[in-house]
């Protein structure tokens, strides 16, 4: 049989065929294509002629691209839906990729070429795009260590594929924690737990083979147990569980990985001549600098704590008054501060949660990206990589745009959170090339029959994933590298947060969230309290969040700690975290920082893009209409189609005029 990843591909849109696709061809594949990315690369430092922007850095925008094809379809389906094969694979990978990447960037004659240009670049007569590209391309390289001699050449090389090992262990050890751990219940422990909550642990317990309902570490179903459980026992084990995650002993403990990931990035950014790491990730972001991110977390953390704090008390009376005489635990907060939610803004859960259908949530979606920018999707009868997945065309004015892949649903092989990729990015260079975008989520799967139900934070985190694949799908560039998400990491949420803003609108939730047994629409009173109770609990949600961001800024500045539990303890003492309230992610399950470098010193950047988007989503409020044409026509000239071909402070002034401020973000979480 010939190994599919190797041909052309006959399939609608050249989708990866994925039902001829085994673990085998990705292990034969990886090897061909490396070896022929290699040959394409020095092909184009060994040549004779003299450095032209075409021949170089078109060329290397080119390289490696069925080698990249063959990597996008690996990682799309490792990360969703891993195998143990899966998982050997990607630790096989790790290393090669990043000496893959290392041969690139230190290749001596090929970064010549590329300085030849740099040095040249005012009498190329190159385009905006075409600078920008040569600008981010010699930059990229200079911080690879491209212009390092001999010993630290050598031992960059060794640091980063270190660091690419251990970001994958990392990975691999959270998902095992996750997958391995689940607490029996037994049917008297379902008492007071809403209905979709039960459906959640029984279906759980078929998934695992157990006879009964349980408890598993998916978010979606171990934050409602959180919220309604009466059995105070229980959710002590269960929070203890989930806030182990990484920290368990044994071979999937990330402690000291995490304590060599920290010591590793210190000693990459000093042989590139940086302070510390901090200060080598933050040069190309909007921050710019630690201090800047500091300025910024110290700046809403106050307001927030000052607000969790009161809230607290609050709950500790509620607790008192379940006869409870101990101190607020943080197994406690969700619990109390529920039944105080369904008290004072008369919102229940289990009554509300009927409203927000997946499938309708979806269409809501769908429908917001149809009036602001045109876009229709059509589902697509294709293999995907699991039988859950989702597959649409994407169509404007009749003519393709992408392919979009919904992922939702919970599962053993899915690691945890939710998360937006493109198995293959749009670009004109070489072709018109339409991108392919996942969205993946872990929402609660329901029994077979019945409707999948969302939280309201659910139903956000599906508009916040989409908000991604706009990025990607609206994308309209000439090169790959630019494209869609590749963007500064304190701008690339911009897109996504700023979606979130649709679903608050009421007339997409009087449209969309309707009863899933009834079909009514939500009623206007409860509509009018879900939306009052929009800033409900953001002290306890912005404090988790700061005292994450906070620790990883402050992990990645002066020397790494040797260990980082210790040092974790001491910025949070340092901080005042009420003791009722813990990290969003603690160190042994962050992912986000140690699970590669993408959100490293850069777990900031949500809060960094909220001050851009409640300030974009004002640009809709200030002409009456959250669906303003000439407005969405901005933000996607602006913003969505861009991808990285500006700088992003350029993209933003160029879509808003100026730059904001942080006050609507904490007049946004009622902070102000």
């Amino acid at each position: 049989m010939t190994n599919p990843l190797l041909g052309d591909w006959s399939t609608p849109f050249d989708l990866p065929p994925y039902a001829d696709i085994s673990d085998a061809d990705f292990e034969e594949a990886f090897e061909v294509l490396i070896d022929e990315a290699r040959a394409e690369i020095a092909a184009i430092a060994d040549q004779t002629d003299p450095p032209t922007f075409e021949n170089t850095i078109d060329a290397l925008e080119l390289a490696g691209d069925r080698f990249g094809r063959m990597l996008g379809v690996f990682y799309s389906v490792a990360g969703a839906d891993s195998t143990p094969e899966r998982e050997r694979l990607q630790r096989e990978f790790a290393p090669k990729l990043s000496a893959y990447s290392s041969e690139i960037s230190m290749n001596a004659a090929l970064f010549a070429r590329i300085d030849t240009l740099w040095q040249a670049r005012a009498d190329l007569n190159l385009s905006d795009e075409q600078a920008q590209v040569l600008k981010l391309t010699h930059r990229g390289f200079v911080r690879q260590g491209a212009q390092l001699q001999g010993d630290a050449r050598d031992r960059l090389t060794e640091v980063k594929s270190r660091l690419a090992v251990l970001g994958t262990q990392f990975s691999q050890n959270l998902l095992a924690d996750e997958r391995g751990w689940f607490m029996p219940l037994a049917e008297a422990d379902l008492d007071g737990l809403p209905g979709f909550v039960r459906d959640g642990a029984r279906a759980a317990g078929e998934e695992k083979g157990a006879d009964g309902p349980v408890l598993t570490l998916s978010r979606s179903l171990i934050v409602p147990f959180l919220q309604f459980s009466p059995r105070r026992d229980l959710r002590e084990k269960a929070f203890a569980a989930w806030t182990a995650r990484g920290a368990n002993g044994g071979e999937t403990d990330n402690r000291d990985i995490a304590a060599e990931i920290l010591s590793l990035r210190h000693e990459r950014a000093t042989l590139l001549g940086y302070a510390d790491f901090a200060a080598y990730k933050l040069e190309t972001e909007m921050a710019k600098t630690p201090a800047n991110v500091e300025t910024l977390l110290k700046r809403v953390w106050e307001p927030a704590k000052a607000t969790a704090l009161a809230d607290a008390e609050v709950l500790q009376d509620l607790m008192t008054q379940d006869g409870v005489n101990e101190p607020l635990a943080p197994w406690d907060w969700r619990y109390y501060s529920e039944k105080r939610r369904k008290a004072e803004h008369d919102l229940d859960e289990a009554v509300l949660k009927p409203y927000l259908q997946l499938d309708r949530m979806i269409e809501a979606a769908f429908a917001c990206a149809n009036r602001l920018f045109g876009l229709e999707f059509a589902p697509l009868d294709v293999p995907a990589y699991h039988p859950d997945v989702r597959v649409y065309e994407v169509t404007r004015n009749g003519q393709h745009v992408a392919v979009f892949m919904g992922d939702y649903f919970a599962r053993g092989s899915k690691r945890s959170g939710a998360w937006c990729s493109a198995s293959r990015s749009q670009r004109k260079l070489g072709g018109d090339v339409r991108p392919i975008v996942h969205n993946v989520c872990n929402f609660a799967k329901p029994p077979a029959g019945q409707p999948a139900l969302l939280s309201y934070d659910d139903a956000r985190t599906l508009f916040h994933e989409f908000g991604h694949a706009l990025h990607q799908m609206l994308s309209d560039v000439t090169y790959e590298s630019i494209s869609g998400t590749s963007v500064a990491r304190d701008f690339v949420e911009l897109p996504s947060q700023l979606y979130e803003h649709w679903l608050e609108v009421p007339e997409v939730l009087t449209e969309f969230a309707t009863h899933a047994e009834t079909g009514e629409p939500m009623p206007k009173d409860l509509l009018d309290r879900l939306l009052a109770a929009a800033t409900y609990d953001m002290g306890f949600q912005t404090v988790e969040y700061v005292a994450s961001a906070m620790v990883d800024i402050k992990f990645h500045q002066g020397t790494p700690p040797a260990d980082p539990m210790a040092a974790q303890a001491q910025i949070l003492s340092d901080m005042g975290l009420p003791d009722a309230i813990t990290m969003r992610h603690a160190t042994p399950h962050f992912a986000h920082v140690f699970s590669g470098d993408g959100y490293s010193s850069g777990y900031y950047s949500y809060m960094w893009s909220e001050v851009m988007d409640a300030d974009a989503f004002a640009a809709f409020d200030e002409v009456g209409d959250a669906f303003d044409a000439d407005t969405a026509k901005r933000l996607e000239q602006f913003i969505l189609s861009t991808g990285g071909s500006q700088d992003a402070d350029e993209l933003y002034v160029a879509f808003r005029g100026r730059l904001p401020g942080p006050e609507a973000l904490l007049a946004g979480r009622g902070l102000a």
